[in-house]
């Protein structure tokens, strides 16, 4: 069971320091480098480099206790530049009203609502 949180875990420095970090980043590597999320490629002036970051999450069990923490390396998008490197990409992200209308309709039908989390998603489309 684990005892650490995510309080006071604002970036990589300070999660690199924690073993239960370690061990989320590196299985978040692990899951990039087995969907072959990217390309080592040579760095050239004339295109623009996007960088990433690390984004830390605490997840609990129902009764408070930490069930696990994850660790997400994300794209920093805002960085790319208009007309060098920014087509209509865009990241998913379910809308709050959405989520409001399957659960009003869930109730109204009198249908079961569970819930998962996927541990790694990738869309092997061409951007």
């Amino acid at each position: 069971m684990l005892s650490y949180s995510n309080e006071g875990t604002k970036g990589f420095k300070s999660a690199a320091k924690i073993p239960e970090w370690l061990v989320a980043m590196n299985e978040e590597i692990h899951a990039l480098k087995l969907n072959q999320t990217w390309d080592l490629v040579q760095r050239s002036s004339a295109k623009n480099v996007v960088g990433s970051k690390w984004v830390f999450r605490t997840k609990y069990h129902l009764d408070g206790t930490i069930d696990k923490l994850k660790a997400c390396l994300v794209a920093k998008g805002y960085t790319q530049l208009y007309g060098l490197d920014f087509n209509d990409t865009f990241s998913l992200v379910i809308r709050a009203s959405t989520v409001r209308l399957i659960l009003s309709i869930s109730v109204s039908c009198g249908w079961i609502i569970r819930q998962l989390e996927v541990k790694n998603v990738f869309l092997h489309g061409i951007l």
